[in-house]
């Protein structure tokens, strides 16, 4: 008889463990920061609860790496507004890579992906540091039947997209979903402009209204809440490309060396600078603009010597440091997940 109790709560507790609940989904309620536009987001890939979980768990993920050593995450670390602090990032078995790690602030809005704006969405760019030789270098099938061996994520899949399985259509989507959440417009700037005038200090200001002057032209390309026009410019950074820039996708000679103008949202903390990361520290790129750049056919009209005092580039760089938004480095929401 004790035998037969034994046996029937084994069978009862394999019952509820049976039939305990699958995931259920919800909307997404993250906030988008005073100021911004809403978001238009792809029709088949609005964030839900489930998906953005999905997507961090990806991006944190090693198996997305040939040798299962990297993930999105080292090469874009929170405290450091998504980059890595590296001239070039480090790829598969320490493989140097061409490009410095531009942050990830804010891809929600942004019209085109990489440099030379060669990636039209969020979705597709994931396809190429995962494909890369000098970045993770997976290949896809290899690293799906790894993700497949996860029940958890499985589950995640099937709640979050409908698949039984997961895909490169889930592991794009997720991955996009996730970094649409990497909103920052806290900065003590953005603060400033909703009245709260204690938040910048004098010489602050004096940056400010140079930063926005036709004295520089900052403004014409870092322009709007984002920084950035989303355009492409050649500034003058070299007087040879070996990285031609937007020529690389539009095969153009009048683009070579054309980059698209990054966001200068938490510019304090994504040193070194430009595409090649050949500038250490804000006073010199403050310094590379306040002397004209360097000669090229190419080189925007509105790069030309500024003449600034020390005083007048101290007062950028001093502005320049009110665009970090430190709550959004420190949020605890896009960092790895624990089970």
């Amino acid at each position: 008889m004790r035998w037969f109790s034994l046996l029937g709560i084994f069978f009862f507790m394999g019952c509820a463990e049976a039939i305990q609940p699958r995931l259920t989904d919800s909307k997404w309620t993250g906030r988008v920061p005073a100021g911004f536009p809403e978001v238009n987001y792809p029709e088949d890939n609005k964030p839900t609860k489930l998906r953005v979980e999905l997507g961090r768990r990806l991006f944190y993920d090693n198996r997305l790496s040939d040798d299962g050593t990297l993930h999105c995450g080292s090469c874009h670390v929170l405290s450091a507004a998504f980059t890595d602090g590296r001239i070039t990032s480090a790829g598969l078995r320490g493989i140097a890579g061409k490009r410095n790690a531009p942050t990830l602030v804010n891809l929600a809005w942004m019209k085109r992906l990489m440099m030379e704006g060669g990636v039209p969405t969020l979705e597709t760019q994931a396809l190429a540091p995962l494909h890369d030789s000098t970045e993770m270098a997976a290949s896809i099938m290899p690293m799906l039947v790894k993700l497949n061996s996860d029940a958890y994520l499985k589950e995640l899949a099937r709640a979050a997209y409908e698949r039984d399985s997961i895909d490169a259509y889930v592991v794009t989507r997720a991955l996009a979903c996730f970094q649409r959440t990497f909103m920052s417009g806290d900065g003590r700037y953005d603060r400033y402009k909703q009245g709260r005038k204690d938040q910048m200090n004098e010489k602050e200001v004096r940056g400010m209204e140079l930063f926005f002057s036709e004295e520089t032209h900052c403004s014409e390309c870092h322009s709007g809440v984002f920084f950035t026009d989303m355009d492409y410019h050649n500034i003058g950074l070299s007087v040879e490309y070996a990285d031609e820039g937007k020529a690389r996708a539009t095969h153009l000679p009048e683009d070579v060396g054309r980059f698209k103008t990054p966001t200068l949202r938490n510019i304090q903390l994504t040193s070194p600078y430009m595409h090649d990361g050949s500038m250490a520290s804000l006073e010199e790129v403050i310094a590379f603009y306040n002397q004209g750049g360097h000669g090229h056919r190419n080189k925007d009209g509105r790069i030309v010597p500024l003449q600034l005092s020390e005083q007048q580039q101290a007062d950028l760089v001093a502005f320049l440091t009110t665009l970090t938004d430190w709550n959004f480095v420190q949020n605890k929401d896009l960092l790895p997940l624990m089970r």
